[in-house]
């Protein structure tokens, strides 16, 4: 029997590429921009004297705090995630992690068009939807032409699948 390796123990986070770059460029600009920046804004405040009782130097160390902290998410996310490239899926028609949908509402007719992405990625105001979102899971191994029921916290709401495309 193998020994299980720390590999095998991460689970992969999926993202499109998409979000990937963004991740890789706020990841960027926090080490390059962010970082430094908060490094002088302490030293500024510690040119002024007693720490104890210095509120500019409290808040640089808690800005501080919080850039590391995201640094940390951030590459531990990127280490673990599997990028998907929509463009390159061929699921078939179904739905995918990645695909993007258009679906009616059966009641009233009107069109929506959503993505399906990671959680860092979703934005509805974009029409990226996270695939942990109810609307996501309903969608999930779905066609064209079939009919969806999504149990969403504004009630039972049921569309028609209209089209599924990868890009």
């Amino acid at each position: 029997m193998q020994p299980i390796t720390t590999e095998q123990y991460v689970a992969t986070i999926p993202i499109t590429k998409r979000g990937a770059e963004l991740l890789k460029a706020e990841l960027q600009k926090l080490k390059s921009v962010d970082r430094p920046g908060v490094v002088n804004a302490i030293a500024e405040a510690r040119s002024h004297g007693d720490l104890s009782e210095n509120a500019e130097y409290d808040a640089a160390k808690d800005r501080q705090g919080f850039i590391e902290g995201r640094i940390s998410e951030i590459e531990g996310k990127l280490a673990a995630c599997q990028i998907i490239d929509p463009g390159a899926l061929d699921a078939g028609g179904r739905v995918v992690f990645g695909a993007t949908v258009e679906l009616a509402d059966e009641d009233s007719g009107e069109i929506v068009s959503y993505q399906i992405v990671g959680e860092d990625e979703a934005d509805i105001k974009l029409g990226l939807v996270n695939i942990g979102s109810p609307i996501a899971r309903a969608l999930i191994g779905k066609e064209s032409g079939d009919s969806v029921e999504v149990r969403a916290p504004g009630g039972l709401k049921h569309y028609e699948l209209v089209a599924v495309s990868y890009r």
